[in-house]
């Protein structure tokens, strides 16, 4: 795991450019550090060392006669099985990095070596001869990135707070992501919350030359399921080997790995596989949002050690600010915050963990997944009867029994469903925000996948949206931002490619039913964890944020920024009081609504304000001092 940045171009101080944006991502590699710079092109790399630790892993990495240049952020897990093959064509290795890899499969095969990649990256490379560069983003997206054109120049980076230190961009809130926003919680479109500034998208790659740019869609993660009928037994055993072996994969290191836990079964699953000797926890002080008993029950039987922190109220929202600065863009998922103090804890120990993002979105693990079938029945009923009924109901106050079922029933799934997080509505989004397009309905960003998933079951329909939304806008960049704000890497064995051609063959009803989710890996991780461990509700480190909002010292520090200068250029504040005041009176559960205008508003402040930045480069140049030689001294110690 490391950092990448560059541009072409020589408008500006090519050395001092790449020094300051290689300076405001340190936390993604503090071990080293390596820039290319030649004629038209500036490549910078900062270096967390977990494959080959010598200086033969040292980036920029090139080719035999350096006219290939590489820089690289990930792991490719399948690396030696490439390079036994490169090597009997003829190529030439001089190190035992992943790197090294990459720049000998591009000579080979080109851009079709993407589909031989297990792993996760996002990588630059340059080819000196030709002037082209070539980047490419892993399948699901679980690295970032990042780039922008300006003056026929482009820039890119693993981080936007990279890309703000080149003196030719100028800072400006894009307001249609900000608009969408309100209801995904997290930034959806391509162009990010910095105009101008866009995302590679998960399964594409880019290339560059002579100022123009193409970018292609090489993966997308259809479902394809069976129609066959599957023997049961046979299919819980090859989730089961799948997972094994995608696992020994993500153990691949030349540092020690760890494991976080929660108490759902993913986390579950790969803590009694990994064979690894620590698992990390982090709880609050109630008992509905608190982790940690379990797992440390679990790690007791398994003979981990399980490391785990209470995060007391006053901490988590201390560093609320920091963390929207390291996340780049806001996002409203409470549960990253949690990620961010379980990777600190972590860091302290190891330089990597693994996870357990991606279960839910291949196996069906999320509770909504549930509704087409609750719904079933009454969608059987006329649509325009439906509509009448959801009139009627619409206009009752309050949420009486049977309202909310009659209002989703009224919608087909591509109309209700926009992905794991519906906030705002239409409605109340053009009522709060000061200056609403007024006819940028979620669904048109979510109508074209549904299309590509014609002939699928409604359920399996909201799984194709959730890999394409949800998994890449939130579960994945909160699991790379926290992570790499600790210097730590994040592995997600679920998110494997054998992994994915296997559950995307799986029927409905062996991933969904009326009562139960998940339901074949399930039985795959109940031969490793008791019942009540395998068929236990996913929590994922829940955040008590309702609770907190209905108490007063925490209504009027978000009050305090619902009437702030800064919220009145973005929203009407009068109506923001109004779903806060709601809420505190538990009139209303808008715990959602409020946090998603929280983050905004410290997010802003981090980014447009004059000194309202946490971290500075300065911070990023001391902290990473110590947190190199905090780890040293661990690791020698052990």
């Amino acid at each position: 795991m490391c950092g990448i940045c560059g541009f072409t171009g020589t408008d500006y101080d090519q050395p001092s450019v790449l020094k300051s944006m290689m300076n405001r991502i340190i936390h993604r590699g503090p071990d080293g550090s390596g820039q290319y710079i030649d004629g038209n092109i500036a490549i910078g790399h900062r270096r967390l060392s977990i494959i080959d630790l010598s200086d033969a892993g040292i980036q920029p990495m090139y080719n035999e006669d350096r006219s290939i240049v590489c820089t690289f952020n990930g792991e490719i897990y399948n690396y030696k099985e490439l390079k036994e093959e490169l090597l009997a064509k003829g190529h030439v290795f001089y190190s035992s990095s992943d790197t090294e890899v990459l720049i000998h499969g591009y000579e080979e095969w080109k851009e079709s070596m993407l589909d031989r990649l297990r792993g996760m990256f996002t990588f630059v490379l340059w080819n000196k001869n030709t002037k082209e560069l070539f980047a490419a983003r892993d399948m699901f997206g679980i690295k970032p990135f990042y780039y922008a054109e300006i003056n026929g120049n482009l820039l890119w980076a693993s981080e936007i707070k990279s890309l703000l230190e080149y003196p030719g961009y100028h800072r400006e809130v894009n307001l249609e992501a900000l608009e969408q926003y309100l209801s995904f919680e997290y930034s959806v479109l391509p162009e990010t919350f910095f105009k101008g500034i866009f995302k590679l998208m998960p399964g594409h790659y880019m290339k560059w030359k002579d100022g123009q740019k193409t970018i292609t869609r090489y993966f997308d993660p259809v479902l394809t399921p069976s129609k066959e009928p599957v023997d049961h037994k046979k299919l819980i055993e090859q989730i089961d080997e799948t997972m094994q072996d995608s696992i020994r994969y993500h153990m691949v290191s030349d540092v020690e790995v760890a494991s976080l836990l929660s108490s759902g079964v993913d986390s579950s699953y790969v803590a009694t596989q990994f064979h690894g000797a620590k698992t990390y926890t982090v709880g609050f002080d109630y008992e509905t949002y608190n982790e940690i008993p379990y797992a440390q029950e679990l790690s007791k039987t398994l003979g981990i050690e399980n490391k785990s922190k209470v995060i007391s109220t006053e901490e988590y929202w201390a560093e609320l600010p920091r963390i929207q600065y390291y996340m780049d863009e806001p996002l409203a998922d409470a549960s990253a915050s949690a990620l961010y103090f379980v990777d600190r804890e972590a860091a302290k120990d190891v330089k990597v963990i693994l996870s357990g993002e991606g279960s839910d979105e291949l196996f069906g693990g999320y509770v909504i997944y549930h509704e087409p079938m609750s719904l079933a029945g009454y969608q059987k009923l006329p649509k325009k009867i439906r509509k009448a009924m959801a009139s009627l109901v619409s206009v009752l106050p309050g949420h009486p029994k049977g309202k909310g079922f009659l209002l989703r029933g009224s919608r087909d799934v591509q109309e209700r469903f926009i992905g794991n997080a519906n906030v705002y509505d239409m409605k109340l989004r053009n009522k709060v925000l000061r200056y609403p397009s007024g006819n940028s309905e979620p669904w048109r960003l979510t109508a074209p996948y549904y299309k590509k998933a014609e002939g699928l079951a409604d359920t399996e329909k909201m799984q194709y949206i959730d890999l394409n939304f949800w998994l890449v806008g939130d579960i994945l960049l909160k699991a790379d931002k926290m992570s790499m704000a600790h210097s730590i890497e994040s592995r997600v064995p679920f998110l494997d490619r054998k992994v994915y051609e296997l559950a995307k063959n799986i029927p409905l009803q062996e991933k969904v039913t009326d009562t139960n989710t998940k339901v074949c890996f399930r039985k795959a991780a109940h031969k490793y964890l008791s019942a009540a461990q395998a068929k236990k509700k996913k929590l994922g480190f829940p955040v008590p944020i309702r609770v907190w909002l209905r108490t007063d010292k925490y209504y009027n520090i978000v009050k305090k920024e619902f009437t702030s200068d800064i919220a009145a250029k973005f929203f009407h504040t009068d109506e923001l009081v109004k779903i806060l005041d709601k809420h505190k009176a538990g009139k209303e559960d808008y715990a959602r609504h409020i946090w998603v205008v929280y983050m905004f508003l410290l997010w802003y402040k981090q980014y447009f304000t004059e000194n309202g930045c946490s971290v500075t480069i300065e911070d990023e140049l001391r902290f990473e001092k110590l947190r190199k030689n905090n780890r040293n001294a661990t690791m020698n110690n052990a």
